[in-house]
């Protein structure tokens, strides 16, 4: 299985710490029947700060998206399907929309938006879950 499993490097300067996957025992990714599922990235800063508005969050979660699509030699372009998940979803909506456009450009995913009442940590408005394709 480990094989399966990508990995993002401890320290990266764009994701920081990676021991949260070994804590609670999960992957950041994991390829299967030629897709990488991407578990759930939030606005964390490399330093493991949130940022207060709901746009920093977007940013640094694609920013986190984009490390481990990286991972395994993946980019936006890849990507077939996003979920979000967004704490006062009727507020951030556009903010959130603004962002996304910056990181994914063209060959749109599907798109799945969803409201919450709230994420891993009460300071987090804004996640994003993703499933890419891998290239041949």
């Amino acid at each position: 299985m480990s094989e399966r499993i990508t990995r993002v490097p401890d320290g990266h300067p764009e994701f920081g710490s990676t021991a949260v996957f070994d804590a609670f025992k999960y992957a950041a990714g994991v390829k299967a029947g030629g897709l990488l599922f991407v578990a759930g990235q939030i606005g964390l800063r490399p330093d493991g700060s949130v940022p207060e508005t709901a746009a920093e969050q977007a940013d640094w979660a694609f920013r986190r998206l984009g490390v481990v699509l990286e991972a395994e030699g993946l980019g936006f372009r890849d990507l077939v399907e996003i979920v979000t998940y967004h704490v006062n979803i009727d507020s951030q909506l556009a903010d959130f929309r603004e962002v996304k456009d910056r990181y994914i450009q063209q060959d749109y995913p599907a798109w799945t938006i969803l409201g919450v009442a709230a994420l891993a940590r009460a300071s987090l408005l804004v996640e994003i879950r993703a499933v890419a394709a891998l290239r041949a």
